[in-house]
């Protein structure tokens, strides 16, 4: 034998020594026949119950054809029978009316798949679906199912696989949304309440009473006594009038007598505009005498904000010498951001805490909104009144100030029933028997935990509003997203 030979022998073997090998371990590995695509000549029917199986496939890849059950190849989802089909004669000889209580049945359909007809009840041989009745006299399939089951956004979710994700479903309902707006408030004095002491002569202070800043003083309480020339000279004139009046009161003559009341209310009105009290100056009518210093009181209650009077002071009639601050009504800043300057309004009712009183609440009102926004924070000044008759608050302390917004009763639905995608909002409708509509929604203002809803829902109708996440993933594997994008919005 040459040499070619020999080495041509050699090979053969090799090469059939590596086929027996690769058979054998296929073989031993168990490969199941049904991963193999299935050839037209290599489908043999399979019977059982529900009628006779002409191969298995895929849903999302009706290509796949294999001989018995198992995995898609392509995507791994568990494959689905396909029955054979009766001849169209055939079929139509099986389809026999059935009747009960409501009526003839004539044939079962799928609400996702009308072409299907099906003698009796059972799951759709595409989808899965439970099937629907149709009863005689209904017309086409899809004239016999409502409205939301023909619609595009429909899809379909096993109820038995809605339980294992934990789906559950709340009816529409309306409700009152309050909403409520957070902010931090700073305490301020109520400007109206702030109180300047002057003296309208000039003179020299003598005693002073009120000597400390930030003592309390009530109105009509003595601050100090002052001594001036022209209030002694004042009270000089209305002793003299006094006087002339008690003697040319009588006088025949009418001239005489109207000038003496005219001197006596003319040095009256002079002590009045002076600040002079009306006790005083019937203590000065009453003693005849005239007093050198006189005693200014106290013109509100308060505590002294500012005190700049000392003995033997000279002041003018533009020196303050007090301010007095009245602490019972107290105003309180807060800022409110841009979103919500449209729900702030005169006299909305608002309530306030703060830490040194742990627990408190503090009722208040709106009383006034500024009208122009900062530039800088971007945000709004609104200033609100408390009152404060034990003093609690003090100004320059910080608060949390919560304003109510009432609102009308609305329809609402929970915040977690709804997908808000940025674009679109959007909410699950559960129509039962594992039927689910995909529907998009109008919202209105967001209160607490629920949206008020605008439009696309009605009172009554079941959504998710647990689960969402998960069914909206199977809303986007049966395609249902592909054909709901074309449709109109709400």
């Amino acid at each position: 034998m040459s040499r070619k030979a020999k080495l041509l022998i050699t090979v053969l073997a090799v090469v059939s020594i590596t086929a027996a090998f690769g058979i054998g371990w296929r073989v031993g590995r168990g490969d199941s026949p049904q991963q193999v695509p299935a050839h037209e000549h290599d489908l043999h029917p399979v019977a059982n119950e529900q009628g006779e199986i002409e191969y298995w496939t895929c849903t999302m890849h009706p290509s796949v054809k294999m001989n018995g059950p198992g995995k898609c190849p392509i995507c791994a989802m568990d494959l689905v029978p396909v029955r054979k089909r009766a001849p169209q004669a055939e079929r139509e000889h099986h389809l026999q009316p059935v009747t009960n209580e409501q009526g003839e049945i004539e044939y079962w359909t799928c609400t996702m798949h009308p072409s299907v007809k099906m003698a009796g009840p059972g799951k759709c041989p595409i989808c899965a679906m439970d099937l629907v009745p149709v009863r005689k006299g209904a017309g086409d399939a899809t004239q016999s199912l409502t409205p939301a089951a023909a619609n595009k956004s429909m899809f379909n979710v096993d109820p038995r696989r809605q339980q294992l994700i934990g789906v559950r479903t709340n009816p529409v309902s309306t409700r009152a949304l309050d909403r409520t707006i957070s902010t931090i408030g700073r305490v301020a004095l109520d400007e109206r309440r702030i109180v300047h002491v002057h003296t309208k002569f000039s003179g020299w202070i003598g005693k002073v009473f009120v000597d400390y800043t930030w003592q309390h003083v009530r109105k009509g309480e003595p601050l100090f006594t002052v001594y001036s020339p022209d209030l002694v000279s004042t009270q000089e004139e209305y002793l003299l009038a006094l006087k002339a009046q008690s003697t040319l009161g009588d006088h025949p003559l009418q001239e005489v007598s109207t000038g003496a009341r005219s001197l006596l209310d003319s040095a009256r009105r002079r002590l009045l505009l002076w600040d002079i009290t009306e006790d005083q100056i019937a203590k000065l009518r009453e003693t005849g005498e005239v007093q050198k210093e006189l005693v200014v009181h106290s013109p509100a209650e308060g505590h002294v904000t500012f005190r700049n009077a000392f003995e033997n002071m000279r002041i003018e009639p533009g020196t303050r010498i007090y301010t007095i601050a009245d602490h019972s009504i107290v105003w309180v800043y807060v800022e409110v951001y841009e979103q919500d300057i449209s729900l702030v309004q005169l006299g909305q009712r608002a309530t306030m805490a703060v830490e040194s009183f742990s627990g408190r609440q503090f009722a208040g009102k709106v009383t006034y909104v500024e009208p122009h926004v900062m530039e800088q924070t971007r945000t709004l000044r609104v200033r609100l009144e408390f009152s404060n008759p034990d003093l609690a608050l003090k100004p320059g302390m910080y608060a949390e100030v919560k304003l109510h917004v009432p609102s009308a009763t609305v329809v609402a639905v929970p915040e977690s029933a709804v997908l808000r995608t940025g674009e679109r909002d959007i909410v699950f409708v559960d129509h039962g028997q594992g039927r689910m509509e995909l529907r998009r929604v109008q919202l209105g203002r967001r209160a607490g935990d629920y949206y008020e809803v605008l439009r696309g829902l009605k009172l009554g109708e079941k959504i998710v509003v647990a689960g969402n996440f998960l069914i909206d993933a199977e809303s986007k594997v049966q395609g249902v997203i592909a054909n709901w994008e074309g449709e109109p919005q709400p």
